[in-house]
C-alpha cells in the first residue's frame, strides 16, 4: 500500500489590509463589520473617475523592510514581504530554522496588477529626463512575479517557487498550488497574494472594467446582492499564509490553524457573468469532491460578491446549484464590502478571515449591505455566533476564472 499523502495545514497567517496592518487588527475590524472604504487620496488620482477605494493607510514600509529591498520593489511587494514575515512568525518558524534547510521552503504568490506605481515613476523619469535616469530595478519591480522572487531572496528560501497567473481567482489557486507542493513532499510553502492598484496608471487601466464602481458615496459604492449594486471598488493590501505538512507542524509544536482540504477551478470567459453560474458551481463541486465534503457540511460561504447584478445573481444560483437545498440556508458573508475587492488578494483575505472565523466561532458581517434581493442567508449588520468547522471560499476573475476552496478547522479529521 502507498503511504497516505501529507495533509496540507495552515500554520501561520499574515495580513496587511485596509482595515489593519496586522492579522489581529484585521480580524477585530472584520468581525465588528467596520467599513474603511473612503475617498481615494493617493497623489495623482484626485481627478480620476474612481472615487472610492480601500487604501492601506497605517503601513510604514520602512519599519518593516530593509532599505536595500525597499528601493528595488513596488508597494505590492512591500505588502507581500511584510505579510510573509507576519505569517512566518505566526507559524513559529524562526530564521535560524529555515536557514538550516533552505531547500525545504518555497514561495508561491499571485498578483493581477503588479507594480504599477513603481513602473509609472520610472517611465516618467524616462520621458521627463532620459534613459539614464531609469533605475535598474524597473525591469523587475513592476512584474507580477516580483513578490515571489523578493520573498525567496530576502529570506533565503531555495525550495520550489512559483507565480500563479489566473486572474483574481489566482489567489485561491496559489493556495491550492501550495497544498499540492506540500503533498508532493515540500516541507513548507509561503503562499498568498497582495496588490497595490491605487496609483494613477493602475487606476486608469482599471477604468476600462465596466464592473468598476465610480459612485462617490463610500456607503453605496460597493453593495453586492442588493438592488443598488453598481459594481465593485478596488483595494490594496493582501495576505500571506504558511502552508506545511501537518505532521511537520505538530513535530515542532506549531498549532494547525486549518487544513486546505479541497480546491477546483474553471474558466467561463471575460464578463460572461451568466455563464459563471455553471463554472462556479462546477468549481464548488470539484472542491467538495477533493475535500471529501458533503454540501451540508459547509458552515459558511465567503462569497466572491462582485457587486454587478448579473454576477451576483449567477453566484447566488451557483451556490444553490452546488449545495442544493443547503445553499439557501448556509450563512453567506462578504466582509470585503468593508475594505474593497483587492483582485488576487481578495480571496486571500477571505481565506484568512475564514480561518479566524473557524477559530473564534464567529461569522463576520457584510458591511454596507442590508436589503438583499437574492435567495441567500447573507450575514449583515453584526457578526453571527456559529460553530464553524468547514468554510467555502469563492472567487471569480473579471477575465473569466472561477475558483473554490474548502477549508477545514485545524481540529477537523477529514481532509483530501
Amino acid at each position: 500500500m502507498s503511504e497516505p499523502r501529507p495533509r496540507a495545514a495552515v500554520t501561520g497567517i499574515g495580513v496587511v489590509a485596509p482595515n489593519g496592518s496586522s492579522t489581529e487588527t484585521f480580524w477585530k475590524s472584520t468581525k465588528e463589520g467596520i467599513s474603511v472604504l473612503d475617498r481615494v487620496t493617493r497623489e495623482g488620482c484626485e481627478h480620476l473617475p474612481l472615487r472610492v477605494a480601500g487604501q492601506v493607510r497605517d503601513f510604514d514600509p520602512g519599519a518593516a523592510i530593509e532599505e536595500r529591498f525597499l528601493v528595488q520593489t513596488d508597494r505590492f511587494t512591500h505588502f507581500a514581504m511584510a505579510a510573509a514575515d507576519l505569517a512566518l512568525d505566526d507559524a513559529r518558524l524562526p530564521r535560524s530554522e529555515t536557514d538550516e534547510t533552505p531547500f525545504s521552503v518555497g514561495v508561491v504568490t499571485a498578483a493581477g496588477s503588479g507594480g504599477g506605481e513603481f513602473g509609472q515613476r520610472e517611465l516618467q523619469q524616462l520621458w521627463g529626463k532620459g534613459s539614464r535616469f531609469v533605475g535598474p530595478y524597473q525591469s523587475i519591480a513592476w512584474f507580477y512575479a516580483a513578490s515571489t522572487g523578493q520573498i525567496s531572496i530576502r529570506r533565503g528560501f531555495k525550495g520550489p517557487c512559483s507565480v500563479v497567473a489566473a486572474d483574481e481567482a489566482g489567489g485561491l489557486d496559489a493556495l491550492a498550488h501550495a497544498a499540492r507542493a506540500v503533498r508532493r513532499g515540500t516541507e513548507v510553502i509561503v503562499a498568498g497574494a497582495t496588490e497595490a492598484p491605487i496609483a494613477p496608471y493602475s487606476v486608469v487601466c482599471q477604468l476600462g472594467y465596466p464592473e468598476l464602481s465610480t459612485v462617490d458615496d463610500p456607503t453605496r459604492a460597493y453593495c453586492p446582492f442588493t438592488s443598488a449594486a453598481c459594481g465593485f471598488v478596488p483595494a490594496e493590501g493582501g495576505a500571506m499564509v504558511v502552508v506545511e505538512a501537518e505532521s511537520t507542524a505538530r513535530e515542532r509544536g506549531a498549532p494547525v490553524r486549518a487544513h486546505l482540504a479541497g480546491h477546483a477551478a474553471t474558466f467561463t470567459g471575460a464578463s460572461r457573468w451568466e455563464e459563471s453560474r455553471e463554472g462556479l458551481a462546477q468549481a464548488v463541486r470539484g472542491a467538495l469532491a477533493e475535500a471529501g465534503c458533503a454540501p451540508e457540511e459547509i458552515d459558511v460561504v465567503f462569497a466572491d460578491a462582485l457587486g454587478v447584478p448579473e454576477a451576483d445573481r449567477a453566484e447566488a444560483l451557483a451556490i444553490a446549484d452546488a449545495l442544493g437545498a443547503h445553499g439557501t440556508r448556509v450563512p453567506v458573508t462578504a466582509p470585503k464590502t468593508g475594505i474593497g475587492r483587492g483582485y488576487c488578494a481578495a480571496p486571500l483575505m477571505d481565506a484568512a478571515a475564514a480561518v479566524l472565523s473557524m477559530e473564534h466561532g464567529l461569522i463576520p458581517p457584510t458591511p454596507n449591505v442590508f436589503d438583499i434581493c437574492h435567495d441567500l442567508d447573507l450575514v449583515t449588520g453584526r457578526a453571527r455566533t456559529a460553530e464553524v468547522r468547514t468554510a467555502l471560499v469563492l472567487s471569480r476573475g473579471l477575465m473569466g476564472s472561477n475558483s473554490a476552496l474548502v477549508l477545514r478547522h485545524g481540529a477537523t479529521g477529514a481532509s483530501s
